[in-house]
Formats: C-alpha cells, sequence, structure tokens
C-alpha cells in the first residue's frame, strides 16, 4: 500500500533530452551539476523517497499531527524521517554556498522535489516552505538575518514558513491587519494572528523561522502598506544559540480533508507582549518581497499536482494489472486483468500521456528558470525570465487541475475499492485537492496569466512561446509515420487557437476587461494543454532521435505512443476552450446576482 516506485527512467529523459541538463550544467555557478553527480543524486533520492518517506505516508494519513499546550507533534516516524532527510543534506540542495547550499540547479532540485512530493506529499510540504522562506532571504535578507537564519534552515537545523493569510482576507492581501509597532532599538512587536500556515508549529528542529506580513503604524492602505518581518519561534543569542520562546504560539490546527499528516496551523502573534520581529528589506515593500517566495511556492505546488498523479497511476496501473474481472470483449474464454478492457486502458493512457506533459512542462519551465538567473548574457537573462515568468501561472494551474482528475481516474479504476479508503487510491485524490486553492486558487492563477503575463505586454512572450511551438510541429511534421503526422496536426490545431485566444485577449482586455476575465480559467486550461501536446512532441521527437541512434528499448517508441496519444485525445479540446474563451463572456456575467 504504501509503495512507489522513482520514474527515474522518464525523469533522467526528460532532464537530459528536453529540460537541458546538459547546458545548464556550463552554467556559471551550476559546474557541480555533472551527470556523474546528478545520476547519483537521483539514485539516492530514489531510494530515501520509496524506503523512508513512503512507509510513512499511509500511517500518516491516518495518525495526523496532534495539537496540544499551543504545539504540534507529527505523526509517528516523522521526526526521524526528518533527521535523515537533513543529516543527509536534501535541505540544501539547491541553496547558495555562501551560507551552506550546495548550489545545484533547480532543474535538479525540482527533479528530487517531485520524489518527496510524490513518496509522502505532507512531509513534503516543510521543506517546500522553508526552501521558499531561504530564497526570500537570500534575496532581500540584511547581512545579520541572512548570518543569522540561512546557515540552521539551509542545514535543515531550522525549519520556515509563510504567514500571509488571515481570516478577514482571504486572498484578499490588502485587507491584513497584523500589526508591528516599532520597539526603537531596530526590532518590532508583532500582534494578530494568521491562518492556513503549513507547518507552522512541530518538534522536529529546535527553531521555527516565520515570515511574516505586517503593517507599521503609518503604513497607507491596502498593499501598498505590507512590511515583511522575521519571527522565530525562539529568540537567537548573538552568538548563535537559543533564547527565551517568542510570543508566536500555534493556537489550533485545522481538521482537513487530506494531507493529514502537515499540521495547518492557527498562529497568534503578540498575545503575551508582542513577537518580537526584524524588518526584512524596506517598509511598505513587503508584498514584493513575499511574491518572491510565492513564486517559488507556486511552481513547487505545481509539482505537488505532478507528483500526486505519479502516485495515482502507479497505484492504479498496478491494480489493474492484478484484478481480475469480466471476460476481455474478444479472444479469452474467462476472466481477465482489468488491464485488458478498452476503456481502462483509455483511463490509463490519460493519466500516463499527462503525468508525462506535466513533468515534460515543469522540468523544462526549472531549467529555463536556470538561464535565466546564470546566463552570462543580460538578455538571455531577461528572455528567460520572461518565459519563466509567464509560464509559472500555467504550471501552478494546469498541474494541480491536472492532478485532480488523474487522482480522480485512479479512484475510477479502482470501481467500489477506489472509494475505500483501505486501497489508498483515495488519499492521492484527497491529497491533491488542495494544490489548486493555496498559493493562489486557480482563478488567480489566471487572471494573473491574461492580465500581468500576457495584456500588459501586449502578448509579446506568449507569441513567442508560440513560435517555438510551430518550430516543433514542423519538425514533428517531417518525421514518417502515422503516428508524428497525428502529433504534427493537432499540435497545429492548438497553436492556432492559442493564438486566436491571444489576440482576442489583448485586443479586449482594456476596454471589455470582465467579459475577459470571465475566460481566464478556460485560457489557462488552454495554454496547459497545448504547452502539454508541444512537450510532448519535443518528447517524441527526442525518443525518435534515439530510436536512429540505435536504441532498441521499449521505452522510446512508448513515448510517441504516449505523444500520439496526447495529441489526439487532449489537443482537440483546445479549439473548443478558444469558442468559450471568445464566445462565453458575456453569458458567465449575464445573470443578475438574484438569479443565481
Amino acid at each position: 500500500m504504501n509503495t512507489y516506485t522513482a520514474p527515474l527512467k522518464d525523469i533522467r529523459f526528460v532532464l537530459k533530452e528536453l529540460a537541458g541538463l546538459e547546458a545548464i550544467s556550463r552554467l556559471p555557478g551550476c559546474e557541480e551539476a555533472t551527470p556523474e553527480v546528478v545520476d547519483a543524486i537521483l539514485d539516492e533520492a530514489a531510494r530515501f523517497a520509496g524506503g523512508v518517506l513512503a512507509p510513512l505516508k499511509r500511517s500518516g494519513d491516518l495518525e495526523g499531527a496532534h495539537w496540544q499546550d499551543k504545539g504540534v507533534t507529527p505523526p509517528q516516524g516523522f521526526k526521524e524521517a526528518y533527521r535523515q532527510f537533513a543529516d543527509n543534506g536534501w535541505s540544501a540542495l539547491p541553496c547558495q554556498p555562501d551560507h551552506g547550499g550546495q548550489g545545484l540547479p533547480k532543474l535538479v532540485a525540482a527533479a528530487v522535489s517531485e520524489m518527496w512530493k510524490s513518496a509522502n506529499h505532507a512531509f513534503s510540504l516543510c521543506p517546500m516552505l522553508t526552501m521558499g522562506a531561504i530564497e526570500a532571504l537570500e534575496l532581500v535578507g540584511s547581512p545579520e538575518q541572512k548570518a543569522t537564519y540561512l546557515p540552521k534552515m539551509i542545514s535543515g537545523e531550522w525549519t520556515g514558513t509563510m504567514n500571509l493569510t488571515e481570516s478577514q482576507a482571504g486572498s484578499d492581501l490588502a485587507a491584513i491587519r497584523t500589526r508591528a509597532v516599532p520597539q526603537g532599538d531596530g526590532t518590532y512587536r508583532l500582534f494578530g494572528q494568521k491562518i492556513f500556515i503549513t507547518w507552522g508549529d512541530h518538534d522536529m528542529t529546535d527553531n521555527i523561522v516565520h515570515l511574516v506580513l505586517a503593517r507599521t503604524p503609518d503604513a497607507p492602505e491596502g498593499v501598498k502598506g505590507i512590511s515583511l518581518f522575521v519571527v522565530p519561534k525562539f529568540l537567537v543569542n548573538a552568538d548563535g544559540t537559543l533564547g527565551e520562546r517568542n510570543d508566536a504560539w500555534c493556537v489550533s490546527i485545522e481538521e482537513k480533508l487530506g494531507i493529514h499528516a502537515s499540521p495547518t496551523c492557527v498562529m497568534a502573534f503578540g498575545d503575551n507582549g508582542g513577537a518580537v520581529g526584524t524588518l526584512v528589506g524596506k517598509e511598505n515593500e513587503g508584498l514584493k518581497y513575499m511574491f518572491i517566495m510565492m513564486n517559488a511556492a507556486r511552481f513547487a505546488v505545481g509539482m505537488e499536482g505532478l507528483a500526486n498523479a505519479e502516485g495515482a497511476y502507479q497505484k492504479a496501473l498496478g491494480y489493474a494489472r492484478e484484478r481480475i474481472q469480466s471476460r476481455a470483449i474478444e479472444g479469452s474464454a474467462g476472466s481477465v486483468a482489468i488491464v485488458h478492457h478498452p476503456d481502462v486502458r483509455r483511463m490509463l493512457m490519460t493519466m500516463k500521456s499527462q503525468v508525462e506533459a506535466m513533468r515534460a512542462l515543469a522540468y523544462s519551465v526549472a531549467g529555463i528558470h536556470d538561464l535565466a538567473q546564470h546566463h552570462p548574457e543580460a538578455a538571455e537573462r531577461a528572455r528567460n525570465q520572461a518565459l519563466v515568468d509567464l509560464m509559472i501561472p500555467v504550471v501552478k494551474g494546469w498541474l494541480t487541475e491536472t492532478g485532480i482528475e488523474v487522482a480522480s481516474l485512479g479512484v475510477q479504476i479502482h470501481g467500489g475499492m477506489g472509494y475505500i479508503e483501505e486501497t489508498g487510491a483515495a488519499q492521492f485524490l484527497r491529497d491533491v485537492r488542495i494544490t489548486t486553492i493555496y498559493e493562489g486558487t486557480t482563478g488567480i492563477q489566471a487572471n494573473d496569466l491574461i492580465g500581468r503575463k500576457i495584456a500588459r505586454e501586449g502578448g509579446s512572450t506568449v507569441r513567442a512561446l508560440l513560435e517555438m511551438m510551430q518550430a516543433t510541429r514542423i519538425e514533428a511534421a517531417r518525421q514518417e509515420g502515422d503516428g508524428f503526422a497525428a502529433i504534427a496536426h493537432q499540435l497545429g490545431r492548438g497553436i492556432a487557437a492559442a493564438e486566436q485566444a491571444v489576440d482576442y485577449i489583448v485586443g479586449h482586455y482594456n476596454s471589455d476587461v470582465r467579459v475577459v476575465a470571465a475566460g481566464a480559467v478556460p485560457f489557462l486550461k488552454l495554454m496547459g494543454i497545448v504547452c502539454g501536446g508541444w512537450s510532448m512532441a519535443r518528447a517524441a521527437l527526442a525518443a525518435q532521435a534515439r530510436i536512429q541512434a540505435g536504441e532498441t528499448d521499449a521505452f522510446h517508441p512508448a513515448k510517441i505512443t504516449t505523444a500520439r496519444f496526447f495529441a489526439e485525445h487532449l489537443l482537440p479540446q483546445a479549439p473548443a476552450l478558444t469558442e468559450v474563451i471568445i464566445g462565453g463572456g458575456a453569458s458567465v456575467l449575464a445573470l443578475e446576482d438574484e438569479a443565481l
């Protein structure tokens, strides 16, 4: 039940053939990511994920996190697993060497993080939030803050959190009320309450470093008046030792649909005189800094959609091969494993093709991020950063929505047993369901995509991306065989649909923004499907090249067949979605509120 086998064959294929690992390893600062080092990292991560984290997935779900006396205890085995995680250096993988990090590319870290998330989603959230806090402090923390916190966080001795949401504000950060009162000595006292704080308290480490959004007394209204503060669970003395307990407490944890082993905390700051914190960067620029954490977290949450889908697919495939039920439509006198039934095959192929498309797209975006950070030419860094900015909402939104779909198909393949908790199929669906909500709902991602990432710049970056897709389509059309003909044809239709939708958004956003926004989520889905189809077409071309070079295993022909399936079963949705985007907005808004 608690088994997970990392799909190393596909992970390595995507890293090397699609995401450009070899070229990235030649970038300044990425030289450590040699093929030998990366292969060793992947092998060891697979062993840790399958041998240590996966066995805790089900037991952690059943036991859940415990809250008592304003403190949280994780399920049995989690503390020991986290200590192994930190001792093995996994926390330091992508962090800067200046503070003890290994400085490996985001691309490598993404592949490793997929394994953590597939093996144990709840556990993986703790290092994920820590990584977001590390990135924010690396970029905008003061020298003192970096020296105090980063070595311990990067080593895994301390963890970190993001404290944004308040009950009255939800996703509207302009409405937050937490106060930060200056004390005249460089510190602040914080007063307020935050909700939905993942791993906001636990006993797996000696300290927890909270990054908290709050307002100073003279701050302007709205998002322009938000500042960011470091508020540790325990104050840190000048010599680096831990001092007294800070006035930051978990006052309850939420009862949730899934990820039961991950405590979702209500955090109270300042109930006993004020929580001591220090300002990160400048006053009133906290939202800008928080988006550093947010973008990292949004990519990571997209990876959670992929990871749950991979786990659900493995579970469903194993069940379909073992479950004997009914005779085949033709060719057998007795009952057969359900994997032989055409509709079960259709569902499995839908799961498999989308999982592979998600992985190819997400890893490619991680590789583009590395180019944006490390390429020696400023123009190339800027071009790649624009692509990353465009694709983050697609990765977050499409991968999580698709992750839910894939997990739901996994339950369906199990039939009635999928609805029974003991099989484990339902946990993937329960766990992944939150991913479309936290770190910005799908609607928020979609509005960011059409507004900030497309309309604001007149569609220049997305059109450059579509030109890249056209080059892939042309190359696919040159290949022999019905498979590549289908891939090229359907990818071409998808690209044309995306171009038409982009033209509509750019042409109407400023004049009729509400109608355009009504089609934002369909557009995000359109972009996800077309980008997924493009990624699978690239994968098919890479597989074809390996076959022509003499590769004889079954992996590469299967990759081409899977790409064809995606083209024939998923890409045809693209033109229909464009019809929704262009013609469906008015009916969304037509009824008065009372008639809904």
